[in-house]
Order: structure tokens, then C-alpha cells, then sequence
């Protein structure tokens, strides 16, 4: 049985067993570019060759739970996702919606901050919620975009941490207000080639 590759043009390969039984080895050339599986299908893309621009992979995550924080101290709002970059070269295009952001009681505003792993990589919003009283504000969603160079090829987390400037007075992420309506932050991981 023989095995008949053919040219993207033109012309063919065929590989063709021996007649007689024994071992045969074929040293196949090196090949350039790095192997991205998708689903059950190897293929095998060069990552020279790919538009800048393209979008090679996207990760979306939603998050509904309420989180509250009353403290000048970051934690975290509960919304996180996790992508693993295929090529070291690419972007990471990063898309926030934090839903139900408020403010309760006493002057106080809401700190919203964007990390990759541990380190900030962007302030969303510094004052959020700010009244300059102590009457309560639900302001509805604070949302941000950043365009991320993470060279690696490793997975990499993106999350959001809030906190209360004034560390007097409790704000919300995922806030429902007075409805029981259900309140989704969501956050988007784009692997852009570059």
C-alpha cells in the first residue's frame, strides 16, 4: 500500500513500502512554525505567516455573585479568566464589563483595578460611585479595554480587584441594588497575532 501526498499546485509525494519486510526510515525536513491543534485536526501554522491582527483564540467568562469590600485593601471581585497564548509574539486584547458597581453609605468611592497575574496593568477607575456625600449610588457597570503584550506561552490570568477609597464604607461589584435581578460581570481574552 502506498501513500500519495499532493502538491498544494501541483505534483505529488508517495510514499511506497519496500517489497521485502525489514525496517525502512524516512527522515521528513524540519518544520517551521509550531503545531496548533484544534479539536481532533492538527495543523501546523508558521507564525510568520499569520495577519497581524488575527484572532487565534477568544476566552469568555461571566460572573454573578455579589462581593462587597469595605476596606482601602484590593481584593478580588470574582471575575477572572485564563488563556494560554500560542505564540510568545502575540497580544492579549482584554475586554471588562463589571457590572453593579455602587456605593453604600458614608464618602467613599470605588477603586477598580485590571492584573495580569499579580501585577496591575491597568487602573479602570479610580472615583467610581463618588457622590461626595454619604447618600448610596448604584452607577450600573464600569467597563475598559487594554491591548496586553504577556510574551509568554504559558497560561496567563486576567482578574479584576476592587476597594473603598475612603476605607470607611462598603462598595459592591456584581451589586443587584434593590432588585433580584441577576447582575453579570463578564471579561474577554482575545490571543491577537502580531
Amino acid at each position: 500500500m502506498s501513500i500519495v501526498l499532493q502538491g498544494s499546485t501541483s505534483g505529488s509525494v508517495t510514499l511506497q513500502e519496500p517489497a521485502v519486510a525489514g525496517t525502512t526510515v524516512l527522515t521528513l525536513p524540519a518544520v517551521s512554525g509550531t503545531v496548533i491543534t484544534t479539536g481532533t485536526t492538527g495543523q501546523v501554522i508558521d507564525s510568520g505567516a499569520l495577519p497581524v491582527g488575527s484572532v487565534l483564540q477568544v476566552v469568555n467568562v461571566d460572573y454573578g455573585t455579589e462581593t462587597s469590600n469595605s476596606t482601602s485593601t484590593f481584593s478580588d471581585t470574582g471575575l477572572t479568566a485564563t488563556i494560554t497564548p500560542k505564540f510568545a509574539t502575540s497580544k492579549v486584547l482584554v475586554f471588562v464589563n463589571q457590572e453593579g458597581c455602587a456605593k453604600a453609605a458614608n464618602n467613599t468611592q470605588l477603586l477598580l483595578r485590571l492584573l495580569r497575574g499579580s501585577s496591575t496593568i491597568l487602573n479602570i477607575d479610580d472615583y467610581a460611585g463618588h457622590t461626595g456625600d454619604t447618600s448610596s449610588n448604584h452607577i450600573g457597570a464600569c467597563s475598559a479595554s487594554y491591548l496586553d503584550s504577556p510574551a509568554t506561552t504559558s497560561a496567563t490570568t486576567y482578574k479584576t480587584q476592587f476597594a473603598s477609597r475612603g476605607n470607611n464604607a462598603v462598595v459592591y461589584v456584581q451589586s443587584y441594588g434593590s432588585t433580584s435581578g441577576n447582575t453579570r460581570s463578564t471579561i474577554t481574552l482575545m490571543e491577537i497575532a502580531a
